[in-house]
């Protein structure tokens, strides 16, 4: 399998990763191949019913070219401060260029031990590798920044959780895992050369723009604050819940990474939480926005040394040196600052995406105060978030949407009824008429999300009887999430009381 590789990570000094062969298992097989991917990465040599492409995926060989490594990063978990975390087990097999000009990271995620262990075994169970890749190609097509997954296989082995169980690795492609923690990893040693040198390598592969401001590193800084606004009002207006948003999770480059104990909420709530091991509800639904917050300040904290005046950035780090008290109090300012500026830029997103999903195109007064009553009609009525905004973007479905809200234990749509009532008068503000401002809404308003009992019957299939049919099918109706697609009607629909999954988890 020739695959055209340039390692541009892997060129920074060692101190940066741990070179890592992936450890090779016993009888891998191929569960799905992402042809459509592969097709815009440009990796078209690539054949995957062949054996070599198979042992590749299974990292029982290695692609020319590649040169495997681990990454090291820190990280706050829940609060707490990590201080060597790393990639535990994943291994990043090399950088491709797509047609495009657009450098991807090539990893593989449960392919065996790193230096980065801790103790694990590196190897990920079946479960988790096709939760990700479900959810993480779903997020694509709902035009959601993220990683993707390019090939998903069974390794022929067990791994031992709570019980044994099937193993799986997943090939997943991203535009980078550069993490908030990897920067906290050099800010914990010390090491302010090597944090100058991860800003500059962000800035040329991210962010080039910031090259040409008066102190790049601000620009930098500003850039990720900006594309992490932007991705969680994203993940707000879909109802996704991320689970596990530590700040080695965070992606540099504003992509969602790391899938674990992530999910699409049902019913609404502004407290919704999935994950089992989110004991405090650090990362339940409404906190996102300020987690987001949290984990910016801990980027900056890393990044004050460089916000200097442009003079003293440009020479080779001192790190004898230590900074003026005027000058600590002015890059603190600098910092403080741009965090103040995340709420507005979220705010901001946020509204933009919610009145679109509302078929409102023109920003009038009052609009974020229309959104937020829906919202809390939702909770109180446990009305369903995604058929919600469906049947409000379907031309004569409001009977469909309002039977969300009409329960055995909440009977009344009274609230409901009035809130229509505003919303219409609303409407009727816009310059375009019924017909246009639907078909707005079709866009942004799925039929289908990766619904946790749906995954969740898919990995059983899968775990349980070695059957992907389930899986392939799913996979198959998230392709298109915006379509009605005829016969595929219950994938629209939430659970049963006896499907509801209460609880996701990592997979670790």
């Amino acid at each position: 399998m020739k695959i055209q590789f340039d390692n541009s990570y892997a060129r920074l000094p060692e101190d940066f990763y741990s070179k890592t062969n992936p450890t090779p298992v016993e009888r891998p097989e191929l569960i799905k191949f992402n042809t459509k991917l592969a097709e815009e990465l440009g990796l078209t040599s690539i054949n995957p019913d062949g054996l070599n492409a198979l042992q590749v995926f299974a990292g029982n060989e290695i692609a020319q070219g590649s040169e495997p490594i681990s990454m090291a990063y820190a990280g706050h978990q829940f609060g707490g401060f990590s201080p060597r975390l790393g990639d535990g087990r994943a291994v990043l097999l090399g950088e491709v260029i797509a047609p495009d000009e657009t450098r991807y990271d090539f990893q593989l995620k449960g392919s065996g031990h790193t230096p980065w262990s801790r103790g694990g075994d590196g190897r990920s169970a079946l479960g988790p590798v096709l939760r990700e890749y479900l959810v993480s190609e779903a997020m694509a097509k709902l035009g959601v920044p993220t990683t993707r997954a390019l090939a998903a296989v069974t390794t022929g082995e067990e791994v031992a959780r709570n019980t044994l169980v099937p193993g799986g690795i997943l090939t997943r492609i991203a535009k980078g895992f550069v993490r908030v923690g990897t920067f906290q990893y050099f800010s914990s040693q010390g090491n302010q050369e090597a944090i100058k040198q991860l800003a500059d390598y962000e800035i040329d592969r991210h962010y080039p723009d910031a090259k040409n401001a008066d102190n790049p590193y601000v620009a930098f800084f500003e850039s990720v604050v900006d594309a992490q606004a932007k991705l969680i009002a994203k993940w707000m207006s879909l109802g996704f819940i991320h689970g596990v948003m530590n700040t080695d999770n965070m992606s540099i480059a504003g992509e969602t990474i790391d899938y674990g104990p992530c999910a699409f909420m049902d019913e609404f709530s502004h407290n919704r939480l999935y994950s089992s091991i989110d004991h405090q509800a650090r990362y339940a639904y409404g906190n996102q926005p300020k987690i987001g917050q949290w984990n910016l300040v801990r980027l900056a904290e890393t990044l004050l040394p460089l916000f200097l005046d442009k003079e003293f950035i440009n020479k080779e780090i001192d790190e004898t040196r230590e900074a003026t008290d005027e000058e600590a109090q002015a890059v603190v300012k600098i910092a403080e600052d741009i965090l103040s500026r995340y709420s507005d830029l979220y705010h901001q997103y946020w509204l933009e995406n919610m009145s679109k999903k509302l078929g409102l195109s023109e920003e009038h007064e009052g609009d974020k105060e229309l959104v937020n009553d829906l919202l809390n009609i939702m909770e109180s009525n446990q009305a369903d978030f995604t058929l919600t905004f469906f049947y409000l973007s379907q031309v004569g479905q409001l009977e469909q949407a309002r039977a969300l809200f009409a329960k055995p234990d909440f009977p009344s749509t009274e609230s409901f009824d009035e809130w229509v009532v505003k919303w219409q008068k609303r409407l009727q503000q816009e310059s375009s008429n019924e017909k246009k401002y639907s078909a707005i809404m079709q866009t942004v308003n799925p039929v289908y999300i990766p619904r946790n009992h749906q995954i969740e019957a898919a990995i059983r299939a899968a775990e349980d009887h070695n059957d992907f049919s389930v899986f392939h099918t799913l996979h198959k109706v998230l392709e298109k999430p915006f379509e009605l697609q005829a016969g595929k009607e219950v994938y629209m629909l939430p659970p049963e009381p006896e499907e509801v999954v209460h609880q996701t988890f990592c997979g670790t």
